[in-house]
């Protein structure tokens, strides 16, 4: 499982990711802007989130050969290509109208496809001791399965919510209201909201469950 993993890495980025751009710039009839955002949304999001966990916060780790510090400086577009293709799967057709109805049912579907992938991807990966989670649940002795459900509705689950939700709104600017947003700040919002949203709910979470904000690498108890 673990040779997988290691081959995995790096193989598919190099063919998801120019497939994902191909494959949006389809979805939105040529329109750059949109496919750009769709595709990049995701890669810049674990560039920045998983990046600030491993080596800053140091509340994960990966176990690869190639690595900056905790941080593989290739797992942008590992977790965003794949994220990207699979959200074609649940955003619909590309309308030109904010319509409520659509919003709500993207950023659902696109949370919930989200949310179980990657659950189930950082479960095998901590078995296959690609990745290392110092979190509570980790330092109470718990299975991979245990540690995952503590961050992954939030950072994967709550990621796809944000971002299933945003490329609606972002169509219904840019497709029915050219010139109303401009597309640099489309995008830069609702990468902001990709990471903001989902990290507060789950240090909200966190306090509620654990009593503290889940931040920092927990040690385990004495004599475990």
């Amino acid at each position: 499982m673990r040779r997988l993993f290691e081959t995995y890495q790096y193989v598919a980025p190099v063919l998801l990711t120019p497939l994902g751009a191909w494959l949006w710039w389809r979805h939105y009839d040529g329109a750059m802007t949109l496919a750009v955002i769709a595709l990049m949304i995701p890669i810049a999001h674990a560039y920045l989130v998983p990046g600030v966990g491993t080596n800053i916060l140091k509340v994960w780790e990966f176990d690869t050969r190639l690595r900056l510090g905790r941080f593989r400086p290739h797992h942008g577009f590992v977790f965003g290509s794949a994220t990207a293709i699979l959200a074609l799967l649940t955003v619909g057709s590309p309308s030109p109208q904010i319509v409520p109805s659509e919003i709500a049912c993207s950023a659902l579907l696109t949370g919930l496809l989200l949310g179980g992938i990657n659950w189930l991807y950082d479960v095998v990966a901590i078995r296959a001791g690609i990745l290392r989670v110092y979190n509570q649940p980790w330092a109470d002795g718990n299975r991979p399965a245990a540690i995952v459900t503590d961050y992954a509705p939030w950072f994967f689950g709550g990621f796809g919510l944000v971002y299933g939700a945003g490329l609606k709104i972002a169509e219904g600017l840019l497709i029915g209201r050219p010139g109303v947003a401009p597309p640099i700040m489309t995008g830069l919002a609702l990468l902001a909201a990709t990471v903001t949203v989902p990290t507060i709910g789950y240090v909200i979470q966190s306090y509620i469950r654990h009593g503290h904000h889940g931040c920092r690498p927990v040690a385990p108890r004495a004599g475990e």
